[in-house]
């Protein structure tokens, strides 16, 4: 979900009945855990000045509103380098995550940063990348991963098969440790593999396909993690039709 505007820079606070309504709801309806995404406008790699200071504003403002609201995970694309190179681009992630951290006292809240497709100038498509990311974090006990099959199958990872499937999460554990992980974002790719495109597509109707799905969702690496889908929604399936055919490959 999102807390605010996802394609603006600009939010109203937080209202104490709003929070206490959530907080009720959420506990009600079992809606644990609860998993926030940033807005598509901050750029954490960005080596403009004034974009790049609003963006480690943007990220620091979202997890007091986590805080507040009890949702113990924020996810966040990495950003661009916008050319200026991946060197410019780690040093300004690296600072942006301990700036919010640092702003940030509580300790209920876990930074979750996310694979990239592997788009020109994109931070974060490697786990090479993440790891030197994770490698220059002061509290690394309050930053974790999340996993974009699309993203990760654009950027080279296979997950077409058991065997690749395998493979990758045995690779992501090797360097990047699978204890780090704690949401999939559950997506098939328009793109072949290692397109660099960052396409989403219905599940088993990409590239990845079905037997992908089925292997990965019943890999013990990742079965019972939370789940999240960001498929499209047009003639030929919507959401709850997605939702179904995860639960059929899962069997």
């Amino acid at each position: 979900m999102f807390t605010r505007n996802p394609r603006g820079w600009r939010f109203s606070k937080l209202k104490s009945d709003e929070v206490a309504e959530f907080r009720r709801k959420a506990n009600e309806f079992g809606f644990i855990p609860v998993v926030t995404h940033m807005p598509y406008l901050p750029n954490l790699s960005s080596p403009r000045k004034i974009i790049y200071n609003k963006s480690v504003k943007s990220l620091s403002a979202e997890m007091e509103r986590c805080a507040d609201l009890a949702i113990p995970y924020v996810v966040t694309h990495l950003g661009s380098h916008l050319g200026k190179g991946v060197e410019i681009g780690l040093e300004r992630i690296i600072s942006a995550v301990n700036t919010a951290i640092s702003e940030n006292v509580s300790n209920e809240v876990m930074l979750l940063l996310e694979n990239t497709a592997g788009t020109k100038n994109s931070m974060g498509s490697s786990f090479e990348d993440v790891k030197k990311i994770l490698d220059g974090i002061e509290q690394k006990n309050r930053v974790g991963l999340c996993f974009d099959t699309a993203h990760a199958f654009a950027a080279g990872y296979d997950l077409r098969t058991i065997e690749a499937v395998d493979e990758t999460l045995r690779r992501f554990d090797r360097v990047l440790g699978i204890e780090r992980l704690k949401v999939i974002h559950l997506n098939d790719s328009k793109g072949e593999l290692g397109s660099g495109r960052d396409r989403h597509e219905h599940i088993g109707l990409g590239y990845i396909g079905e037997n992908g799905f089925s292997s990965f969702l019943k890999h013990q690496s990742v079965k019972d993690l939370p789940i999240i889908l960001e498929t499209p929604i047009d003639g030929r399936r919507d959401e709850t039709g997605n939702i179904r055919k995860v639960r059929e490959l899962s069997q």
